[in-house]
């Protein structure tokens, strides 16, 4: 794994995990340690999948349990965290904080120390071929190029794993097929959160979950037809068995 490699990687280990908000049980007694290079993640809306992703990225700690990243509390060392795990969310605005293109991809740098950030930022865009790119205001990118720097800031800081929260969600056909292009390309972990089939199918590992339990856990090969049936009895059953009655 590149970035971090002289760490000890532990992986992700959840220990009964469970989250509650507001007396609502969002993610129930979760026992799981993930340490494949592909992990994808599948589910209904609602069944718990971007919760899932707030634990692993210590932005919500679980109400029971634990949630440990390569030894350390993601929830409690969020410097520790910076060179370990990063993440693309399907909405790129959620993400960026400045004005111009240089001053975001050097945030992280800056928040890792590196006092050079801004060098580096610019010299990062130059290898891409988008060194005319360093000041131009981000408010001015399309929805793929703010994609495309949210990706390449998380890159810069150079984490052993990336989760991503729908990444495809919100792209057109060529612009998705460029990032899974790219995504494919990187020696980091990829945890790949998706309601869709299409996205998670090359994975080495899949995780179905449901009402914030894990229902199958193996390869996609033996996990998306089983999905894939549930989901067309729902549809015909005009059921939604995550939303309260």
């Amino acid at each position: 794994m590149t970035g971090a490699g002289a760490q000890s990687d532990q992986g992700i280990v959840f220990r009964g995990a469970s989250l509650v908000i507001h007396g609502k049980t969002i993610l129930s007694d979760l026992t799981l340690t993930l340490i494949e290079p592909r992990i994808g993640i599948i589910g209904q809306n609602g069944s718990g999948k971007t919760s899932l992703l707030r634990l692993m990225a210590g932005l919500a700690a679980p109400t029971s349990g634990s949630v440990m990243v390569d030894g350390i509390d993601p929830a409690r060392d969020r410097k520790g965290m910076l060179s370990r795990l990063g993440i693309l969310f399907q909405n790129p605005d959620r993400q960026i904080l400045f004005p111009t293109v240089a001053e975001e991809l050097a945030f992280g740098l800056r928040q890792q120390g590196h006092k050079d950030a801004e060098a580096r930022a610019r010299a990062a865009l130059a290898a891409e071929g988008r060194a005319d790119w360093a000041d131009r205001p981000t408010s001015t990118l399309s929805q793929g190029q703010r994609q495309w720097l949210c990706l390449q800031a998380v890159l810069l800081m150079e984490p052993r794993t990336i989760l991503l929260d729908e990444p495809f969600a919100a792209l057109d056909l060529p612009t998705a097929t460029r990032l899974t292009r790219r995504l494919a390309s990187l020696p980091q972990r990829l945890i790949t959160i998706s309601h869709a089939p299409a996205a998670v199918a090359t994975c080495d590992r899949l995780l179905w979950l449901d009402q914030g339990r894990i229902r199958a856990d193996g390869p996609p090969a033996a996990v998306l037809p089983a999905f894939t049936a549930e989901m067309a009895r729902l549809g015909e059953a005009d059921a939604d068995p995550h939303l309260p009655r």
